[in-house]
């Protein structure tokens, strides 16, 4: 079983990809993605974004990190994606998948899935031009307004020569709400001779499990959870192994002891401080001590005052 962590725009940036990775449990991680829109994306550009390409595309705990790219131009697209690999990239992935009304409005994401060839010329585009070595993936919705081209899509994609597609068991119409119709990816598996991964709606081991059944699939990726429950991956091969899960309460204070430093080598004050709430803001679902506390946490002037706050609400 492989488990991933989903990008996340806004999110899930080199400095939270380090945190989870600390923690471990995952096995490959994938970049926010990086917008192609009027020119070539320098590699300059993908050293400084997904840093790990310096480390050999690996995050210092050892864990591969591939790199999203997202756009339309298939020209622009493929010159960007051997500008990463000169970067130190060693896997491309392809956004298909992203809801956003502004990304979406300039051609990108999952508006793309109105057209299928749209979907071959830039996969195809990237593939040509890259080494063989280099492995090629697409993540991607159901569809747009609805899943009348989804197999189209999925295709269109795989004959381009695309190696592996992660499948958001939603439409862009749904957004985030649930249900995740994995029963849609296992469909996708059965027509497919490219490797899918499920993503969507897994927060647990009986999630983890019940979509395993429903899909079919042995590839999995988490991205909210893995927010809301930074430990997730660990407490899954945890529970997958028959073992007991650990309480990871008391934990929680030197993470954002971590989190909080990683931060303020890379960000300001206010940067620093935004990410911090807005993580709490995806702890509370599972941690009921940030979601009692959370106006207080959210309320905090600094950095300083957010840590003595936090270090209050988990009882230190």
């Amino acid at each position: 079983m492989t488990l991933a962590v989903a990008p996340m725009e806004g999110v899930m940036d080199h400095t939270m990809r380090s945190l989870l990775s600390k923690i471990g449990g995952m096995d490959y991680l994938v970049s926010e993605f990086v917008r192609v829109t009027q020119y070539a994306i320098p590699s300059s550009t993908f050293k400084r974004l997904v840093p790990e390409n310096n480390n050999s595309a690996q995050t210092k705990y050892n864990h591969p990190v591939h790199t999203q790219l997202l756009g339309s131009n298939p020209e622009l697209m493929s010159e960007s994606a051997l500008n990463a690999v000169k970067a130190g990239a060693t896997h491309i992935d392809i956004n298909f998948g992203c809801p956003a009304k502004r990304v979406n409005g300039h051609g990108g994401g999952s508006v793309l899935l109105q057209n299928p060839n749209s979907l071959y010329d830039i996969m195809k585009a990237v593939r040509s031009k890259l080494p063989q070595g280099i492995i090629v993936s697409a993540k991607i919705r159901l569809g747009y307004e609805n899943e009348e081209l989804l197999f189209d899509n999925v295709a269109a994609i795989e004959a381009a020569g695309t190696n592996k597609l992660t499948v958001h068991g939603r439409t862009k119409k749904d957004g985030y709400k649930p249900p995740a119709r994995w029963e849609k990816i296992g469909e996708i598996q059965d027509r497919t001779k490219m490797l899918v991964v499920a993503n969507g709606d897994i927060t647990d081991k009986e999630s983890l499990l019940r979509c395993r059944s429903i899909s079919g699939c042995s590839h999995f990726m988490i991205g909210r959870g893995s927010l809301n429950n930074p430990f997730i991956f660990q407490d899954l091969r945890t529970e997958l192994e028959n073992k007991q899960k650990i309480e990871h309460q008391n934990d929680l204070i030197e993470l954002f002891i971590d989190y909080t430093t990683q931060l303020q080598k890379e960000y300001d004050e206010v940067a620093t401080l935004g990410r911090l709430k807005q993580w709490c803001g995806h702890l509370r679902f599972e941690y009921t001590t940030i979601k009692d506390n959370l106006n207080t946490l959210r309320r905090s002037k600094s950095v300083i005052e957010f840590s003595d706050n936090i270090k209050s609400a988990l009882g230190e």
